[in-house]
């Protein structure tokens, strides 16, 4: 081989990511709503596996795969997670849908052939240029992260009884806790106050 090729096979590569770039933007534009095509995703995939450092791929998680931290980082994901990934992680979501890219479907192989580090690392650092935050922040800890780890593993087989129970602890906007107070009450035979009258000057 040539002392030139690899140089030159890495300005070819170079050239057709750019104008592969170059073909995305002028065919979708910025909009979030445009597909990935698959090559965009096949390279975000290339992309974060080149990211993860490779000391991250080892790493053995240290909690426990016990019923009570199985169920910490299942109400962990609800709180935290759900918004974007849903609570059965098919991020068929408001949030989800709206992203580009779009978040993997995480009871998939795609996500669940991923070491529990990489998955730790990713939840930890995020990824960048995706809607994927960092959650190493004084709000959160690394043992919650390992308990994610576990409630991801545990994703294709999530029960009916679980999900409901993620239902209840996802985070509620003013309008759904009013309707839910509202339906308390109504249940435990409170009148609901009657509408203000208004003011006749």
């Amino acid at each position: 081989m040539k002392r030139g090729t690899p140089l030159l096979i890495l300005l070819i590569a170079a050239v057709l990511a750019v104008g592969f770039v170059a073909y995305s933007l002028l065919h979708n534009g910025v909009s979030a709503k445009a597909t990935p095509t698959a090559l965009e995703v096949m390279m975000a995939r290339k992309a974060r596996h080149m990211a993860l450092p490779s000391a991250a791929r080892s790493l053995v998680n240290p909690v426990a795969a016990t019923e009570e931290n199985l169920r910490g980082g299942r109400l962990h994901f609800a709180d935290h997670c759900a918004i974007c990934h849903g609570n059965d992680g098919s991020c068929d979501t408001l949030m989800g849908s709206g992203l580009y890219p779009k978040p993997p479907d995480m009871r998939l192989a795609e996500t669940q052939k991923l070491s529990d580090g990489e998955l730790f690392w990713i939840i930890e650092n995020g990824v960048r240029f995706t809607g994927m935050p960092a959650f190493s922040t004084r709000h959160s800890s690394p043992e919650d992260s390992w308990k994610l780890v576990l409630f991801i593993r545990h994703l294709p087989k999530l029960t009916a009884e679980e999900r409901i129970e993620m239902e209840r602890n996802n985070p509620k906007s003013p309008a759904d806790l009013l309707e839910e107070q509202q339906e308390n009450d109504f249940l435990n035979g409170k009148t609901p106050a009657p509408p203000a009258e208004p003011h006749h000057h």
